[in-house]
């Protein structure tokens, strides 16, 4: 203990001599900056990791898959946390077809059969690993089917391997090919082997990727151990996600269904993943050339394309029925501008426990709603309506976020201001991608929220793809977004098994959930910065610069002078509101609500009615999951994507799609900058 005298002179030799001017802050006007930076800093202050371990061990203690009792279970559990914070807070029910294994069977026959054990075993080390009700190895939204043929190993089953083998005289048609995780999406792979004619999908887990080659595996380490699996769905989702059977509606009791056939994001042909060790006998078949030196793995083998001299049978089926999703909803009414929605959301559900994805950061959004609840308490109310939701269904394709944004879209459009994700939260250095819309007003968020160490090395934020929640908003309903997360922190070769497990996670990850407090401190200060401010958070700079860049590839092959000359307009004008909005940031009444109008409205100007080029459901024109890319974005993909792919004429009528979003953004900037004036 400090004697007081000392004490006092402590704390004053700590003063600094100057008094330091409170740092910037877009949008908000002088006498509220430092006013608005005291309230971040509290809330800042909040988020205890003893608390996020505590949500981690109860929501991971058992299997929670979608459609489940055990999910259901969660989202109770977190629904009543947040009541008891203060939070009005309600679970909003959906449902969607949610296929779960029935049978599962891969066979090598001929003279050296083997049958692939297609389970993962329990380890002592984790007690997690023998839990009942464990979803097994599949993937979701396979087909049913029984098939034997000869097998050919096709790399990681992207169109360029199948360009190689084309090249080699190998062909695929009639026959199983196997592939492994890495390079792109698991359901591209299924879908490019489809496409090429083959009869069915074997993908395994290689050690050059997945395992011992990466690092010491489980329980020593944090990489997949030899007899584990990645389950994951295989839902086409770059042409719409959601509930395969109401594309672009809600999926609730009652509502209109297609039928299975009309489904196009399920596969037409059966797919299995396996472990590395179930998939060596597989390899070990093979015949054929060796396999150039890039399409080798790490297993101790001799690494053939194939075909095989033995034939292989492949056979799975499923259940096929619908079950319930659990959406958790809490709300912190707005008390100034209550139509003013700004959302925050992380999913629940899990393909088995799902300590590190999802309920890492999960348990990082359970602080921030913490945190905004002892806020509350204080007698503070935001000036704009804070949303913060669990996602249920998200594992199978996005189901349960998708769902109610096709159900709320209307709603969604009109009074969004923006729609912070997050995921999967392990540790690492802080990554985040979204609209370009919202980067002048997240650099300032890094700037005031993060540890120099943490802060990306650019502002610039990543355009974004696929493989979270924000799909449907950003990409179908038009509404500014963000994915933000710490990884990278180490090996993530539980990923989808029974070993994504607390134990696995307090060995390997954030066992300090250090990272857990910062994602927390981040999500509080974007949510009270963009719920406090007047004016929404829009830029428009940003996405000049962005659509300048992306669009150079395309000009040797098509006129892009529309869209050069609609940027060469729209480049001033998003100076010029950022100059009239530092001149003037003390507006209100009705022009206010008029410009905040406009604001919100920015993000759906750089989406088209009709959609993409055969995918009508995604409507942004910056960017989406590319067609065969899976998570990984492609900018501008009305054009870019269409290029790629040789069609000319999607390409040009692109460019007059693109053109026409940009002269949409460019007239709410100069409407903006005359309100401002």
């Amino acid at each position: 203990m400090m004697f007081p005298a000392r004490a006092a002179l402590a704390a004053t030799l700590a003063l600094p001599l100057f008094a330091q001017a409170p740092a910037p802050l877009r949008g908000y006007p002088a006498a509220r900056i430092a006013e608005q930076h005291a309230l971040e800093a509290k809330a800042r202050a909040l988020p205890d990791p003893v608390r996020a371990r505590r949500y981690l061990e109860a929501m991971a203690a058992d299997p929670h898959h979608a459609g489940s009792e055990a999910s259901k279970k969660v989202a109770q559990y977190a629904a009543e946390l947040m009541r008891s914070w203060g939070l009005e807070t309600r679970i909003e029910e959906f449902e969607a077809l949610l296929p779960y294994p029935t049978s599962r069977r891969l066979e090598l026959l001929g003279p050296s059969p083997y049958t692939a054990r297609l389970f993962e075993p329990f380890l002592k080390e984790d007690p997690d690993s023998t839990d009942t009700n464990q979803l097994p190895t599949y993937n979701a939204y396979s087909a049913t089917g029984d098939v034997t043929g000869e097998l050919v190993y096709v790399n990681y089953g992207i169109p360029a391997d199948y360009e190689q083998l084309k090249k080699l005289g190998i062909s695929v048609q009639g026959k199983i090919v196997i592939a492994r995780y890495g390079r792109s999406w698991r359901g591209t792979k299924a879908k490019t082997a489809q496409e090429n004619g083959a009869i069915g999908c074997i993908i395994y887990s290689d050690p050059h990727e997945d395992g011992y080659f990466q690092g010491d595996a489980f329980p020593k380490g944090p990489w997949r151990p030899a007899e584990s699996a990645q389950r994951g769905s295989i839902m086409d989702m770059p042409v719409y996600v959601g509930d395969p059977l109401s594309p672009g509606w809600a999926s609730e009791k009652g509502a209109r269904k297609l039928n299975r056939a009309e489904a196009v994001t399920i596969m037409k042909i059966p797919v299995l993943p396996i472990s590395y060790a179930d998939a060596r006998p597989f390899l070990e078949a093979l015949q054929g050339p060796v396999a150039p030196v890039e399409w080798r793995g790490a297993l101790p083998l001799t690494y053939h394309i194939g075909p095989s001299a033995a034939r292989v049978r492949l056979a799975v089926d499923f259940d096929w029925t619908t079950k319930p999703l659990y959406n958790v909803i809490a709300t912190i009414p707005g008390s100034e501008r209550p139509d003013e929605w700004v959302i925050y959301g992380n999913h629940h559900d899990a393909w088995v426990n799902g300590a590190a994805d999802p309920v890492s950061g999960a348990a990082a959004l359970l602080e921030t709603a913490r945190s905004l609840g002892e806020l509350v308490k204080t007698g503070w109310k935001p000036k704009r309506t804070i949303k913060l939701a669990l996602w249920d269904g998200e594992e199978f394709g996005l189901l349960g976020s998708t769902e109610w944004v096709e159900k709320h879209r209307d709603e969604l459009k009109k009074k969004t201001v923006l729609y912070i994700n997050t995921d999967a939260n392990t540790g690492g250095r802080f990554g985040v991608g979204g609209s370009g819309t919202l980067e002048a007003f997240f650099a300032e968020v890094m700037r005031d929220a993060l540890e120099a160490k943490d802060r990306p090395e650019k502002s610039e934020l990543a355009p974004l793809g696929a493989g979270s929640d924000y799909v449907a908003f950003v990409h179908h309903a038009g509404i500014a977004s963000l994915n933000m997360g710490f990884g990278g922190s180490g090996g993530s070769g539980t990923y989808h098994s029974i070993y994504d497990s607390t134990a696995w996670f307090l060995a390997h990850m954030d066992k300090d959930f250090v990272a857990s407090r910062k994602l927390s401190q981040v999500t509080a200060t974007a949510l009270l910065r963009a719920s406090e401010s007047a004016v929404v958070p829009v830029g428009f700079a940003a996405v000049e610069r962005n659509v300048r860049q992306w669009i150079t590839g395309a000009k040797d092959k098509l006129d892009i002078a529309p869209v050069i000359a609609e940027l060469d307009k729209l480049a001033p004008l998003a100076a010029a509101y950022e100059k009239a909005l530092a001149a003037n940031p003390n507006l209100s009444g009705e022009k206010l609500a008029r410009l905040n109008a406009l604001l919100i409205g920015a993000e759906q100007a750089l989406t088209r009615p009709r959609g993409l080029p055969q995918r009508e459901w995604y409507k942004n024109q910056m960017s989406a999951p590319g067609l065969y890319t899976g998570y990984g974005s492609v900018t501008l993909p009305a054009v870019n994507e269409s290029l790629q792919l040789g069609r000319m004429n999607e390409a040009q009528a692109g460019i007059a799609e693109l053109t026409a979003s940009l002269a949409a953004f460019r007239s709410i900037a100069q409407q903006a900058i005359e309100l401002l004036l």
